[in-house]
């Protein structure tokens, strides 16, 4: 094993997948018909994750409806999140990148190293199957589990949700208030919250700080920023 694989505690059969999820698509921008990068196995490395972790929650906690699972699992699979696990492996210093992306800084990008992450597990996925996927993705996300163990409900929805766009795109979500009902002593507001000119979620309460942690709650279960996320290009390289 190299020191990569004592880390993940996993040993490629076939050398070349791992080399391909360290691969970042910068690399193609310097040397021409290069062979490979790795964004065909973030893409199936993310859906694995989602799967492993789905599966984890569905039987950690069997009395939560599928809203409660939802923001959990947000949580643990969220670019700080998946991000944090990279550095832990040390991912950065292993992968294969353009000068210009290296100079700008893109070893510490967190959407880099969250994608590296998501391609290694891809890399697994296809060299080992599904069940050495499983065991490597529960492994590494043991302590997320355990820490929501001991707080399975959201008590900052606004704070986690800017930790997640933060993560992708260095701009703060704003709240609007879009609608006020009622008397002066019993109203009631409804505020969006618009990220990137998204608009990511709605919510309403009797305060217009209620009708914001409403509204960070429904983006959280909504998750539409996954789209800007996963397009070409724009946020992907923050």
């Amino acid at each position: 094993m190299n020191p990569l694989e004592e880390r993940m505690g996993y040993k490629f059969r076939n050398g070349l997948l791992l080399a391909e999820a360290l691969t970042h698509p910068s690399i193609s921008l310097e040397r021409k018909n290069y062979p490979f990068d790795n964004q065909r196995l973030e893409f199936l490395g993310d859906a694995v994750i989602q799967l492993v972790v789905t599966e984890h929650l569905y039987r950690l906690y069997p009395d939560f409806s599928e809203g409660q699972m939802t923001k959990l699992r947000t949580r643990i699979v969220s670019r700080p999140a998946l991000k944090a696990h990279a550095v832990l492996m040390d991912l950065g210093r292993y992968l294969m990148m353009g000068r210009g992306e290296e100079a700008s800084g893109g070893r510490e990008r967190a959407s880099t190293l969250a994608d590296a992450f998501e391609s290694v597990v891809g890399a697994i996925y296809l060299d080992g199957g599904f069940d050495a996927a499983r065991n490597f993705v529960l492994r590494e996300t043991l302590d997320d589990f355990e820490r929501i163990a001991k707080n399975p409900e959201e008590v900052n929805p606004k704070g986690t949700l800017q930790e997640i766009l933060q993560a992708i795109e260095p701009c703060a979500p704003a709240y609007e208030v879009i609608e006020q009902t009622g008397p002066d002593h019993s109203k009631r507001f409804v505020s969006k919250v618009i990220w990137s000119e998204i608009e990511l979620g709605r919510g309403e309460g009797l305060s217009k700080k209620q009708a914001q942690v409403a509204a960070a709650s429904d983006a959280l279960d909504r998750q539409l920023w996954l789209r800007k996320d996963k397009r070409s290009g724009t946020a992907a390289s923050v």
